[in-house]
C-alpha cells in the first residue's frame, strides 16, 4: 500500500494571504473540488463545543468549507449528535442553542445546522459492518442519509483515547445515544482512593447516578449503572477518577474506529484536522486548559488515519509549552505528549486497529503547503 498523501500548512501568513485564503489553497491542493458535490447532501462532521470551552474550532474554518462546497454544488449541513453523558448538548434543543452561543449559527457559516440524531438522541441508521466487537453501528440518521461526508476536527488530547481527531469525532461523534452506549459500555473508569477528597463533584455530575461516597468517604463506582461516559475522568480534580486501560479500553477504541468506517464506507470523504489550541483533554467539558503546544497549523487528507498519525507526530515532535500540564512531567520534544498526560490510555492501538479494518492507512506521505 502506497503512503496516504497528508497536506500540512503552518499558520505563518502575510499581506494577501491569511489564514483562511491558505486554508482554501490547502484544501483545493489536497484535491477536495475532486470530488463530485453536484446536488449531493453533504454532512460536515463537527463539535461544536460546550459552552464554556474556548479550544473548539473557530466558525470561520466551517464557514470556509461550506462555501467551497456549495460553489462546487453540494448541499452542505453542519452536524453532530447529541451526548451521552448531562451536559448543554444532550438533546437537540440545548445542543443547538450551544451551537449557536459558540458562532455556529446559520448566518454565520452560512448553512443550516443540524443535530444528526433527532430531538431526543434516538434517530439513527443501523449500518451493518459485521466487525469484531459491532454487527452494526447506530449512525445518527442525518449523517447516515448524507451522500458525502466531510470530517472538520479540532485535534487535541482525550482522557479516553489519548487524542482526539478525525477518527474521534467519526466514531464517537457520529453514534446515536445507544450507539454512544455501545462504545463507551466497554471502559468503565475506576477511583484511586488515596487520592478521592470527597468532593462531590462526580456524584453531582453523573448523569446515571452511578457514583456515591462509602463509608470512609470515599467516592466509589457502581459498576452495574455506569455506562462508561468518563465524565468523572474529566471533571476530578485530584486524579481520583482515572480511565483503565486494558481489554475494556482498548475494545472502546476499537468501537470508535469501527463506527467511524461505518459513518465513511461506500461514501466520498474528506478529513480536515486544525492544530491549535491543543488543549489536553476533549471540548466536551465546559472548560479547557492551556495548550500544551503552540498553534502548529492545518492538515488535510483523504485519509482518516494517516490525518490522525501526522498529527500526533507534529504535535509529540513539537516543544511543550511550559504553562502547561505538562509542565514537570520530564517531557522533551520527541516524547508522546499525549501518554504523558494521559498514562492509562493508548492511541496507538486505536491507529493500529483503524488501520487493520482499512480505515486508512499508518504510512503517509507530508506535503508541506506555504
Amino acid at each position: 500500500m502506497q503512503p496516504a498523501k497528508v497536506y500540512f500548512t503552518d499558520f505563518r501568513t502575510r499581506p494577501g494571504r491569511n489564514i483562511i485564503k491558505k486554508f482554501r489553497s490547502l484544501m483545493n491542493k489536497a484535491g477536495l473540488s475532486d470530488i463530485d458535490f453536484e446536488g449531493k447532501m453533504v454532512a460536515i462532521k463537527i463539535h461544536f463545543g460546550e459552552p464554556g470551552n474556548l479550544a473548539y474550532i473557530r466558525p470561520n474554518y466551517a464557514a470556509e468549507v461550506v462555501a467551497l462546497i456549495k460553489e462546487l454544488g453540494g448541499k452542505p449541513f453542519l452536524t453532530d449528535c447529541s451526548t451521552l453523558y448531562s451536559g448543554l448538548r444532550s438533546n437537540a434543543i440545548d445542543h443547538l442553542n450551544s451551537a449557536m452561543k459558540n458562532g455556529f449559527s446559520p448566518l454565520a457559516v452560512g448553512c443550516p445546522v443540524i443535530i444528526a440524531d433527532g430531538l431526543r438522541g434516538i434517530e439513527y441508521r443501523e449500518i451493518p459492518i459485521n466487525l469484531k466487537h459491532c454487527q452494526t453501528a447506530k449512525i445518527g440518521s442525518a449523517i447516515a442519509d448524507a451522500d458525502i461526508i466531510i470530517s472538520l476536527n479540532h485535534f487535541k488530547g482525550h482522557e479516553q483515547t489519548g487524542f482526539g481527531g478525525a477518527i474521534k469525532n467519526l466514531g464517537m461523534g457520529s453514534g446515536s445515544r445507544g450507539g454512544k452506549m455501545e462504545m463507551h459500555s466497554s471502559s468503565k473508569p475506576r477511583i484511586v482512593g488515596e487520592n478521592c477528597t470527597a468532593c462531590g463533584i462526580c456524584i453531582d455530575h453523573c448523569s446515571q447516578q452511578a457514583i456515591s461516597l462509602s463509608e470512609q468517604e470515599q467516592a466509589m463506582i457502581d459498576e452495574e449503572i455506569c455506562i462508561g461516559c468518563g465524565q468523572c475522568v474529566a471533571l476530578c480534580r485530584f486524579n481520583s477518577a482515572q480511565v483503565v486501560w486494558g481489554q475494556s479500553a482498548e475494545v472502546t477504541t476499537e468501537k470508535i474506529a469501527e463506527y467511524a468506517l461505518a459513518v465513511v464506507s461506500g461514501k466520498p470523504n474528506f478529513h480536515i484536522n486544525i492544530i491549535n489550541s491543543v488543549s489536553p483533554n476533549c471540548d466536551c467539558w465546559s472548560h479547557n486548559d492551556a495548550p500544551i503546544v503552540s498553534d502548529l497549523g492545518i492538515a488535510v487528507s483523504y485519509d482518516p488515519v494517516a490525518l490522525d498519525k501526522a498529527s500526533v507526530d507534529m504535535v509529540n515532535q513539537a516543544p511543550f509549552l511550559t504553562a502547561s500540564v505538562l509542565a514537570g512531567k520530564g517531557c522533551e520534544p520527541g516524547d508522546d505528549k499525549f501518554t504523558l498526560i494521559h498514562p492509562n490510555t493508548n492511541w496507538r492501538k486505536g491507529l493500529e486497529y483503524a488501520h487493520r479494518i482499512g480505515l486508512g492507512c499508518l504510512d503517509y506521505q507530508l506535503l508541506i503547503e506555504s
